[in-house]
């Protein structure tokens, strides 16, 4: 198999996890973007992390539907204007474009998820809420 960069239509590729891309993302969790390249723009896949009882920041993705895959740990995501729901291993929670959201880590260990973005994540798509108010 190719590394990343060929053209996803025909050329299959492997993208290898690297523990030492995670980076500090100011919304308040840690990130490892997993795939997200031109070579694959229907998706994209990151790690997030977050400590315990530390909440993201309220934000919204535009055009991007994302969905979290609970890992590991427990949490509690607020979306739109619905209830607070509860999160553990194996839940998937399905976050529609535009819509704010955030999530909170209620466990003594860290919140593990992958986010799954469709189409993939790009920089200009989230808007930070709190900093906008």
């Amino acid at each position: 198999m190719k590394s990343v960069g060929n053209n996803m239509s025909d050329t299959p590729f492997t993208e290898r996890f690297r523990e030492d891309k995670d980076y500090f993302f100011d919304e308040g969790c840690y990130i490892n973007e997993l795939l997200n390249t031109a070579a694959d723009p229907q998706l994209s896949v990151a790690r997030a992390r977050v400590l315990p009882g530390e909440t993201t920041r309220w934000h919204k993705l535009l055009g991007t539907t994302e969905r979290y895959l609970i890992v590991a740990g427990v949490g509690s995501a607020e979306v739109g204007d619905e209830p607070a729901l509860d999160l553990t291993r194996g839940d998937v929670l399905v976050i529609p474009p535009g819509v704010r959201q955030r999530i909170t880590n209620t466990g003594s260990e860290v919140l593990e998820f992958l986010a799954l973005c469709t189409p993939r994540f790009e920089p200009q798509a989230y808007v930070d809420l709190e900093n906008a108010e």
